[in-house]
């Protein structure tokens, strides 16, 4: 804590008091000089009448005056009167005072002839008397002037002195308190500007604007620190802005990628593309699981064995749908918090692709529900209606007529075979599959199989679900159960095989396979249609299938098609 040695407020007190002591003073004299003087008019016009009057005395001698008396007595009164009493007062010289005494002692003496009646005697000293009454008058003269010129150079002395008690003020004022104020008015004028390099303060005052620069200085130095502080803050900040708005537009941009229609492949590799552009990585790399051994995996870039892994699981409504993970070019440029984001849109945008899967694979399963329905309300109440009419028509015709009854032997064979092949149309229409991994689809479509048989079905699924649209999927579900119904059927294996993987050419490939006594002929057997359909369902997968007999014994179904 600062303290104040000499304080400015006390130092121009004191020369205020110092202005006003003089000003009470010099005022003080005045008064008491010119309260001294104020009978010595009357002084001076009473001493000058004394001459007068004592010229009257000795004409009133001359000419036997009546009057005489009562001019003594007058001039008695004249001598003695309070104007010239006060000339016995300490402030008189002495000199005035023992003149004074000398005309009332003389005064005594000639009163003392006059009333003898020796008028000659008064006459013969009058002149003298009149001298001495002269010199009185003169000396009180020139005392009143002396007091006059007393008081005037009492004034005129404090007046100048007053003057220079207030051009001391100023100039202590000046130098004291307005050139320091100065330097602090334009020290803040630099540090308002932001420049703390202002010039340095006088701190060795010993009084308050000494404390004041101190105090000016150490604040201005406290606020450099701090400003630079909040520069640095602010360059921080500002950085952290420009890197929110880069990840906000990388995030807008990725979901502009996902904000279509239709969720496909092209979509996550759209995103992959953009994150790593924007955040300059060496590669990035999309892994899709599902509920088997299948996945999905995307890349962007060039992986380097010298480069570290990073990893991040994805994963929705605590369901794991797989990993992002990438290599970075500079660790420090990357921004955590933005592939964090990523991730979320990227599992958003799985969920959502398997979503919209199984509500499209809904869609198809209702719409071939429906023409089964359809199917089974049209056409096989017309075949039953038929069947019906054929047998009594069978009872009508005699048994003897022979070409009746080839016609009869044909026309039910047909009809036989039409309601044969309806009811596999309709067994195949209301398959139901509502699950859109493939994985659990396959498991769905083939526990009512295996309720069938004791053979033992096999299912392998190494087949990611994101490589398959839900058209694909229920045309390859549909294969999957026509093949494995007919190895239940007529192949007397052992074992089914059931497996989905992918090429390394990037096509879907699906195999059925059994350890049964193999497909005796590759013609469909007449009334017969599914390996047709099979076939059919395989060319609007725009791939192929092959069904062949191993050497080993058994089938082998071959389905490949491309990628959605």
């Amino acid at each position: 804590m600062l303290f104040v040695k000499r304080s400015v407020t006390s130092s121009i007190a004191r020369m205020l008091i110092a202005i006003v002591i003089l000003s009470i003073l010099s005022t003080g004299l005045a008064l008491v000089t010119l309260a001294a003087s104020r009978t010595d008019a009357e002084a001076i016009n009473i001493s000058g009448s004394l001459r007068m009057q004592s010229y009257r005395l000795a004409y009133d001698l001359t000419t036997n005056s009546p009057y005489l008396n009562s001019h003594i007595r007058q001039y008695d009164m004249s001598l003695n009167a309070p104007a010239l009493k006060e000339i016995d007062s300490f402030y008189f010289p002495h000199d005035i005072q023992l003149k004074y005494q000398t005309l009332l002692d003389r005064w005594k003496i000639l009163e003392y002839e006059l009333n003898q009646g020796n008028g000659d005697m008064y006459i013969s000293q009058l002149a003298e008397y009149v001298n001495q009454i002269n010199e009185f008058v003169l000396a009180i003269q020139i005392f009143s002037e002396l007091k006059l010129k007393t008081a005037g150079t009492i004034s005129i002395a404090s007046f100048l002195l007053t003057i220079g008690l207030v051009f001391f003020v100023i100039h202590f004022s000046r130098r004291k308190i307005v050139a320091p104020l100065n330097q602090m008015v334009a020290a803040s004028h630099y540090i308002q500007t932001g420049h703390f390099d202002h010039q340095p303060l006088d701190t060795t005052q010993p009084n308050e604007l000494g404390v004041l620069a101190n105090a000016f200085t150490s604040m201005s130095s406290d606020l450099a620190k701090l400003y630079q502080s909040l520069a640095e803050k602010v360059e921080e900040k500002t950085v952290k802005l420009t890197q929110a708005n880069r990840s906000l537009g990388v995030l807008y941009d990725c979901l502009q990628a996902l904000s279509v229609s239709q969720v496909d492949r092209q979509c996550f590799e759209q995103v992959l593309h953009i994150v790593c552009n924007s955040e300059n990585l060496v590669i990035i790399r999309l892994e899709v699981q599902d509920s088997g051994e299948g996945r999905w995996v995307l890349e962007e870039g060039k992986e380097d064995n010298s480069r570290d892994w990073h990893h991040l699981v994805l994963q929705q409504d605590e369901q794991i749908l797989g990993k992002l993970s990438w290599q970075c070019a500079d660790e420090d440029a990357v921004h955590p918090q933005l592939i964090g984001n990523v991730g979320n849109i990227l599992s958003r945008g799985i969920y959502f692709n398997r979503a919209q899967k199984r509500y499209l694979q809904v869609l198809l399963m209702e719409e071939r529900a429906t023409i089964a329905r359809e199917l089974h309300d049209s056409l096989a109440q017309s075949l039953s209606f038929l069947r019906i009419q054929l047998t009594l028509l069978k009872r009508v015709v005699p048994s003897n007529n022979d070409r009746a009854m080839v016609v009869i032997a044909d026309f039910d064979q047909a009809l036989s075979s039409a309601y044969r092949q309806l009811r596999e149309l309709l067994a195949t229409f209301r398959l139901t599959i509502q699950e859109a991994d493939l994985h659990e689809a396959l498991n769905q479509l083939i526990t009512p199989l295996q309720a069938q048989t004791e053979v033992p079905i096999h299912i392998h699924c190494a087949l990611s679900s994101q490589a398959l649209n839900a058209q694909q999927q229920v045309h390859a579900l549909q294969i999957v159960r026509e093949a494995t119904l007919n190895a239940i059927k007529h192949a007397k294996a052992k074992n089914i095989y059931v497996n989905c993987e992918s090429t390394k050419d990037g096509y879907n490939l699906i195999t059925i396979i059994d350890d049964g006594m193999g497909i005796k002929s590759l013609d469909e057997p007449e009334g017969h249609y599914g390996l047709n359909i099979m076939s059919e369902r395989a060319c609007r997968l725009g791939g192929t299938l092959a069904i062949s007999r191993q050497e080993e014994g058994g089938t082998c179904v071959r389905l490949i098609f491309p990628q959605q």
